[in-house]
Parts: structure tokens; C-alpha cells; sequence
């Protein structure tokens, strides 16, 4: 049984970002699962961050920030209040958008279906550093 894990490190800047993660992921099962299967398991080790399964590319990943925003506004209604106006959300975030995923891997590839990728969501503008755990189980 192989347990293999690393980190990625991720720049998101100072706006609301979806970052696929999907070649990142790819890029790491070449070299842990060679050509076996198993699960990778995703873990965004930060309090307001999340990592979720959608489309890209065609405009999900931007309706996906829309209705976030739409369902957690950025204004001063959040009692967790340091930060940039509206902070106190992007804490409120890990419970709608996990901050885990699991995919099954089989013969060293990603399961997903034909236009899933795996992104990280982060909606936090006050910290433009990330940090993406993968483990390989198989």
C-alpha cells in the first residue's frame, strides 16, 4: 500500500479566485500512484478556503463566486470582524465549500467526469498565499 503526500503552494492574489488544481493533481499521481489505483485526498489547511468539483472554463467557476457573494456578502453584518470590509464571511465559506475532496484514481489517473476539474475556492483577499495538501492513497 502506497501513502505518498505533498504541498502545493499557491499565489491566489488580492481578489476572489477559483484555481483549478486539476493538472496540479494530475502532475503528482504520475510520479505517487504509478498507474495503480486508489484515492486522492485534498486538504486546504486554512480556516477560509475551500476546494469544490465544478466546470471551469465556461463560466462556472465564475457563477460559483457570484452566488457565494450573493450568499455571503462582503459588508459589515459578520461578527468576525478584522480584516478587509466583509472578512468575516470568507471564515463562514469552509462550511458551503469543504476545505477536503477525495477522488478515486484508477490506473494512476483522476475518476472525474468529463468536465469536472478540482479548484480551490478561496474568497479571502487578505491572504494571497495557499497551501493545497495531497495524499495518495493506493
Amino acid at each position: 500500500m502506497a501513502f505518498t503526500t505533498t504541498v502545493l503552494t499557491l499565489t491566489t492574489g488580492t481578489s476572489e479566485t477559483v484555481t483549478d488544481l486539476t493538472s496540479a493533481c494530475t502532475q503528482f499521481l504520475d510520479r505517487a500512484a504509478q498507474g495503480g489505483d486508489g484515492l486522492l485526498n485534498l486538504f486546504v489547511p486554512h480556516a477560509t478556503a475551500g476546494l469544490a468539483i465544478l466546470e471551469t472554463g465556461a463560466g462556472s467557476d465564475k457563477d460559483l463566486l457570484s452566488a457565494l457573494h450573493h450568499l455571503l456578502p462582503a459588508d459589515d453584518r459578520w461578527q468576525h470582524r478584522h480584516g478587509s470590509p466583509g472578512h468575516g464571511r470568507d471564515h463562514v465559506l469552509p462550511a458551503l465549500v469543504p476545505p477536503h475532496a477525495t477522488v478515486p484514481v484508477i490506473r494512476g489517473g483522476l475518476e472525474l467526469g468529463t468536465w469536472q476539474s478540482i479548484c480551490l475556492v478561496d474568497t479571502n483577499k487578505d491572504n494571497p498565499e495557499r497551501q493545497v495538501r495531497l495524499t495518495f492513497l493506493g
